[in-house]
Formats: structure tokens, C-alpha cells, sequence
């Protein structure tokens, strides 16, 4: 028997587009296993001789699915620009808008991308693995899921004045201060979404013992963890410092000033993918692969801030015996603790009495050629880094996305799954959608993520309406 690859193309379920490759050797063993970014979008060169005002907007477009985490990062960019603090208020009001994000976003990678494998089996039919055979499975599990993610959709609405692509972020702050009547139509949501989270975190955590040997192989290398913390080491979504722990759960890295990521964070890029390879720079590429987003943020955190979630993050690190939780599985627990955090620090916001208050926005020209913003996405860490000229426009741009910061990650893990669940010489479809099923964990944004331009081999051809090639161009 020769060897011989197999390709899962497209990735289903996830954000984007994106191919899988397993070579097998002539054993059927699994030999290298890779994860493609095949879409090439360019973000970070057409943004270049724009005004740095339009870059919030502009960047916000790199993503339909978390446009408010762009939203954040590049107006927090610009803030360093202006170098400006921007008023207290503002920075509340910018939080609820993450937060909301926050619940969005998880809900959908939960409920809507994840439940099928967790409810119906690695095994079920693929017509029916999906959120209509949830529906039909566990039907008030549905609902939960489409009416949380409505609760975030509408707190951006009711903050931005639309639910995708708000524009009420703004260099300085916010460009519109908070009323009492939408903070009241806010905080009535709050409720049913907090006991929709719980509701869904005992159905999940009830259910965890079912899925060992998954987690056991679900991307459970030992990794470094990134992501912001409070000054306090707590966990933290729109602000905050950098904290690097090892496997042991050692820090390694600590209160790291956002602008200064370069010293720890280098990238690479590899030819089979659009996708860039973050890294930490002091253990070198490949080898200093870490993770960032829920799972990362919990391991880092020594401390939510806010009961039930506290409660939640104690369970949650009851998974494993010492040390941080090492499976990439267990981001979908994290995600669930993540929701109950949000919708509680969002009523707490929100009932502040200065959440009121009108002074929301600071106003300056630009007084540095360099801006930096960090904030965390559903995702991960997320930075955003514009180079500006006199005129104020942009000459130089790089945006270091939530997944790019897993993609080291993501193609260990799906080494790991093939290595535990592939059988090259007896194929079937639950062995695959394992492979796929490690990926979802980190619940991708491709389209976000495609930024390694110049590196994959092209190949187009031209042809006419009836199909003969009229010419081809090929790069190697």
C-alpha cells in the first residue's frame, strides 16, 4: 500500500474557509497533518494610505461575525494615537458593548457550531448533525441558544444602533452618551440570560464524563497560555496587561504593557497556509507555541470577579488535578463560564449610577506616529498596530488575530485527534469529524485570520463559457 493523503475540504462548521490534510504512510498511519487558511483577503495592505480615523470602520469589515472585537482594538489603536485617556464612562459603556460580543459569539460556537457533536455523536449522520437536528433532539437546548445569542445581538443594537458593524465606538470614546430608558431595556434582559447560561452550564457540565477519551486527545499537548489580566491577575476582555503561564502553570511573562507585544510575540508563515504563526519569541518558532481565547483566559485568571462565574472557574479547574486545564476540549466549558462572567459584569456595569454620564468622549488630533490596541476577543487576544505619517494616514498596518495566535495550536491538535482516532486503512465519518471537531474547539475566524499574503502556491485558470482554459497562471 502507498502512501496517500486525505483532504477534508471544505472544514464545516466554523467561520471561513479552510481544508484539512492527513498524509498517511504506507502503514495508514498518520504522518503530518496540517490545517489550511485557503482565502487570502489583505486587510492589512489596502488599509495603508487611509486616514487613521477610517481604520475602526474599515478593520471592523474584516469579520460579520465579531466586528465590535475590531471595533474595540482599533479605536483603542487610535486612542494611543491621540494619546488621550478617554472618559471613565466611556470605557464602561465600551466594556457592555465587548461583553455583549462576548455572549454573542460563544453562544453561536456553543449552540450552533458544537452542540451537534456533544448532542447527537461524532458518529450521526452529517444531515443531521447540525442545529436542525438539535432543534428536533433537544428543542428548549435550541431556543436557549438562539435566544442568548439574541440577548447579546440586542445589547449592541441598543448601544451602537445596529448589530453589525456599529459605528458608535469612536477615537476618544463613544459618540453617544447612554439613556435611562436604554439602560432599563438593557438590564431587563439580564435575568433570562443569566439563567439561560446557568441552565446550559449544569446541562453541559453534567455531561463532560461522557467525553474523557475526547479530551484526553482533543489538542492536549502542553502549550504556554497568553492573554490580558487585570493588575490584579483577574480575568479581563477590554483592557488590562499581558500574562504568559506555562503547562506547569508557571508565569513566565507578566503585567506586559500592551505596546510592548513585539518583545514576546514574533510571527512566522509557512507555505501551505494564509494564515500567519504567532509565536513566543524567546522559545523560537515552532517552538513557542501558545494558545490565547477562553481557555486561556480562565488558566491565566486567578479570579472571574463575580459570584456564579467564581463558582463556575472553581469547577472548572477541578478538570484537572493540578496545573492549568491542558485539553482544547475543554474551551467549550471555558466559553460557558465565559457567558455567565459577561451577562453578570454587564448588570454590574450597567447599574453603576455614572453609566449615565454624559461626558463620553475625549478630542484631540494625533500625537503619535504609532498606535497600539489590545483587547480580547471571543477568541483570543486580539492587537491591532498602525503606523501613521504627518498627515495623519496610515503607512503601515499589522493585526495579530485571536486564531492566528492558535494556528501553531490548532496543527498540533489536529496531529493529536488523527494520531488517537484515524484508521488510513478503515475510514469513516466519525473519524474525521473528530478531526474537524478539534478545530471547532477553538472555534476559528478565518476570515479575520488571512493575512500571510505572498506564501501559498496559486494556480488560475481562465476560461470561456464553455469551459476551454484561454490561459493559466501559476505560482509556485
Amino acid at each position: 500500500m502507498s502512501s496517500r493523503t486525505i483532504t477534508i475540504e471544505p472544514v464545516t462548521r466554523i467561520e471561513g474557509h479552510a481544508r484539512i490534510t492527513l498524509q498517511l504512510d504506507e502503514a495508514g498511519r498518520v504522518g503530518q497533518a496540517r490545517f489550511h487558511l485557503t482565502q487570502f483577503r489583505g486587510f492589512e495592505k489596502f488599509c495603508e494610505g487611509r486616514p487613521y480615523r477610517e481604520m475602526p470602520a474599515l478593520t471592523a469589515r474584516t469579520c460579520g461575525i465579531c466586528p465590535v472585537s475590531h471595533l474595540l482594538a482599533s479605536n483603542k489603536a487610535c486612542d494611543y494615537l491621540l494619546r488621550v485617556s478617554i472618559p471613565p464612562t466611556a470605557e464602561k459603556l465600551r466594556r457592555i458593548m465587548n461583553l455583549a460580543q462576548l455572549t454573542q459569539s460563544h453562544a453561536l460556537s456553543f449552540f450552533h457550531l458544537s452542540s451537534p457533536d456533544l448532542l447527537l455523536g461524532w458518529d450521526a449522520d452529517p444531515a443531521r448533525r447540525n442545529i436542525f437536528g438539535v432543534m428536533a433532539e433537544a428543542p428548549q437546548l435550541a431556543r436557549d441558544g438562539i435566544r442568548l445569542r439574541q440577548i447579546g445581538q440586542t445589547i449592541i443594537e441598543t448601544l451602537g444602533g445596529k448589530k453589525i458593524h456599529p459605528t458608535w465606538v469612536v477615537p476618544g470614546g463613544v459618540n453617544e452618551a447612554l439613556t435611562e430608558d436604554k439602560r432599563q431595556s438593557m438590564l431587563s434582559l439580564i435575568p433570562e440570560g443569566l439563567d439561560i447560561a446557568k441552565r446550559t452550564y449544569a446541562f453541559y457540565k453534567a455531561l463532560v464524563p461522557k467525553f474523557a477519551d475526547e479530551a484526553r486527545h482533543f489538542g492536549s499537548q502542553p502549550t504556554l497560555f497568553l492573554s490580558l489580566v487585570t493588575p490584579k491577575g483577574n480575568l479581563e476582555h477590554y483592557d488590562g496587561l499581558l500574562r504568559i503561564k506555562d503547562a506547569q502553570g508557571r508565569i513566565v511573562e507578566d503585567m506586559i504593557p500592551p505596546h510592548e507585544y513585539q518583545r514576546v510575540v514574533g510571527e512566522a508563515v509557512e507555505d501551505f497556509s494564509y494564515m500567519k504563526f504567532p509565536y513566543y519569541k524567546p522559545l523560537g518558532y515552532p517552538k513557542g507555541i501558545y494558545r490565547v481565547g477562553p481557555l486561556a483566559r480562565l488558566n491565566n485568571a486567578e479570579a472571574c470577579g463575580t459570584p456564579y462565574a467564581d463558582v463556575a472557574l472553581a469547577e472548572f479547574r477541578m478538570l484537572q488535578e493540578s496545573a492549568p486545564v491542558q485539553s482544547s476540549f475543554h474551551y467549550h466549558y471555558a466559553r460557558l463560564v465565559e457567558i455567565i462572567f459577561a451577562l453578570e459584569s454587564m448588570e454590574r456595569l450597567l447599574k453603576d449610577p455614572d453609566i449615565l454620564n454624559p461626558r463620553v468622549r475625549s478630542r484631540a488630533r494625533s500625537n503619535r506616529y504609532e498606535g497600539i490596541g489590545v483587547a480580547e476577543a471571543p477568541r483570543g487576544t486580539l492587537m491591532h498596530h498602525y503606523k501613521i505619517d504627518d498627515d495623519g494616514l496610515i503607512t503601515w498596518v499589522n493585526l495579530i488575530i485571536a486564531t492566528g495566535h492558535n494556528n501553531l495550536a490548532m496543527n498540533q491538535g489536529i496531529k493529536q485527534v488523527a494520531d488517537a482516532y484515524v484508521d488510513g486503512n478503515r475510514l469513516e465519518e466519525g473519524m474525521l469529524n473528530r478531526v474537524e471537531a478539534v478545530i471547532r474547539c477553538f472555534d476559528p475566524c478565518l476570515s479575520c485570520a488571512s493575512h500571510a499574503f505572498g506564501q501559498m502556491p496559486l494556480h488560475i485558470e481562465l476560461t470561456d463559457p464553455g469551459g476551454r482554459v484561454l490561459d493559466t497562471l501559476r505560482r509556485s
